[in-house]
């Protein structure tokens, strides 16, 4: 989920402050919204505050997507205790994520109102309080309710940890500080089947809400005491202590409830069909959120039909999702060291173009197409089960680069406001899709066998193959003639950059 990302580089705002009262003026803000030597511009701060900052925001990441996927190993005690069907059981997982869907929507406008840290201090209890509903549900009615009402509440903590990024590292490490942060979703959601499938063996299925509280709880005596990384937030504040005004142009993100929705509703939904950039990154990232949300329910049962796998050894099986998000991370910031270097690339005055930024999806599209022709083939009894286990490993991999890859790439594809409607349109959409696959994808592999099911996504993304070499070689071209668009340099650089960054915000997921 990716907003409230925008001021690395764009000039945000206009500060014009009188003499204060107290203290001595602070020099204008320009570029990153606070002055390069400003010593309250996060990113002059000393490097462990920085990385508490951006400890904490994991942290609270980390809880939520642990609580996304939670549900999904205790889904056979909730099939038996509400006597429903798997797939209206798999609802606890899609209503949470349709909960989460709204946060790239509504994120924002609190984080422009109200700062980075007050809306990470309200999100997690609320989300920690219908966990807590979920556990005690005597009805799927309530636990459903409860489920959506999580995600809703928790995904600002999805949403915002890309702006906590952005305020306090540099611009010319977009892919590496992206592919850092992503760790937190892809991990807290494979460990919720690592670390439940004991747990749920012996205690039951209420357990997974238990053990997320447990771990909500801890991130949030972890991060009660997270500075405030908002720009736009550390200058009101300072002129509210110093007793002096301060002009700031107007948020990104709108001022008036009109203005809100125009940017984060209407336009997104125009750009569905106006923007052939954002239109084809939005499907590709949905089709690649889809799948990789559905083996938390398709794992579980082929694991357990084909290989007659028991509850603790099917949350094994999920190490190697853990393990191919972080080589994801390793191969991202490898590529991006390079590239960095290739082109002479130390600081935010002479980033490289930002095509370079797409070179992970291209490698990683390639993993995504085989390993869904290999999970597909090789899921049988006559295969060792290790074989389609790894074959996991490759697609959360190839997804995980290509997720860093294309949300970096658009970070600077257009001027913020542009950037902010591309990337609410992304996020949304890829969670939905996410929501919708898990409820069919049994079905889809009963009716087709598994082979053939998932064949069928492999055969929808071979088009998907040459997007990120489309974008690299024509994107600037398609960008100059959006209505959206920004003058490029000549090395591809938009002079107004990469504001999306931190007034935008849009998570990870």
């Amino acid at each position: 989920m990716d907003q409230n990302m925008s001021h690395h580089h764009h000039a945000a705002i206009e500060s014009e402050p009188p003499t204060p009262k107290t203290g001595s003026a602070m020099p204008p803000s320009v570029g990153h919204m606070m002055s390069p030597t400003d010593p309250d511009n996060p990113q002059n701060w000393p490097f462990r505050k920085k990385f508490y900052a951006s400890s904490v925001a994991t942290a609270f990441a980390f809880a939520v997507a642990f609580g996304v996927t939670s549900l999904t190993v205790g889904i056979q005690g909730v099939m038996a205790k509400f006597n429903v069907s798997m797939t209206v059981a798999a609802l606890g997982l899609s209503l949470n994520l349709l909960g989460i869907s709204f946060a790239p929507i509504i994120t924002p406008h609190l984080s422009e109102r109200f700062g980075r840290s007050p809306v990470y201090l309200a999100s997690l209890p609320l989300f920690a309080l219908f966990i807590l509903g979920a556990g005690f549900s005597n009805s799927f009615a309530a636990l459903a309710v409860c489920r959506f009402f999580a995600g809703f509440f928790g995904g600002p903590c999805l949403v915002l940890i890309e702006g906590t990024f952005a305020d306090v590292w540099s611009a010319h490490i977009t892919v590496t500080y992206y592919s850092f942060l992503s760790l937190a979703s892809y991990i807290g959601a494979g460990c919720a089947p690592l670390i439940l499938g004991y747990v749920v063996s012996a205690e039951g299925w209420r357990w997974t809400q238990w053990v997320t509280l447990m771990i909500a709880l801890a991130a949030y005596l972890f991060g009660i005491g997270i500075p405030e990384t908002y720009p736009r937030e550390i200058l009101r504040s300072r002129a509210r202590r110093l007793g002096q005004e301060i002009r700031l142009a107007k948020a990104e993100s709108g001022v008036t409830f009109a203005e809100m929705a125009q940017t984060t509703l209407f336009t997104p939904l125009a750009m569905t069909v106006s923007e052939p950039v954002v239109i084809i990154i939005t499907f590709y990232l949905a089709l690649n959120f889809a799948v990789l949300f559905q083996w938390f329910i398709a794992v579980p049962a082929v694991l357990h039909l084909v290989y007659d796998f028991t509850l603790q050894h099917i949350g094994l099986a999920f190490i190697a999702a853990i393990v191919g998000a972080l080589v994801s991370t390793l191969t991202s910031n490898l590529i991006e060291a390079f590239t960095n270097r290739l082109n002479g690339c130390t600081s935010m005055a002479n980033m490289a173009p930002i095509e370079y930024r797409l070179i992970p999806a291209t490698v990683g599209s390639l993993g995504m197409i085989g390993s869904l022709f290999w999970i597909g083939f090789t899921a049988k009894p006559t295969i060792s089960s290790i074989v389609p286990i790894i074959g996991t490993g490759v697609y959360v991999w190839s997804s995980m680069s290509i997720l860093t890859a294309l949300v970096s790439y658009i970070f600077d594809a257009y001027p913020a406001k542009g950037t902010l409607s591309a990337l609410t349109l992304m996020a949304t959409t890829r969670i939905l899709f996410a929501a919708w696959l898990p409820l069919v994808i049994i079905t889809m592999i009963m009716g087709l066998q598994g082979q053939w099911a998932y064949a069928v996504f492999g055969f929808i993304a071979i088009p998907m193959i040459p997007v990120p070499l489309i974008l690299f070689w024509f994107g600037p071209a398609l960008r100059a003639r959006s209505r959206h668009s920004a003058p490029v340099m000549g090395n591809g650089k938009h002079m107004v950059g990469h504001q999306v960054d931190q007034e935008i915000q849009m998570g990870n997921m």
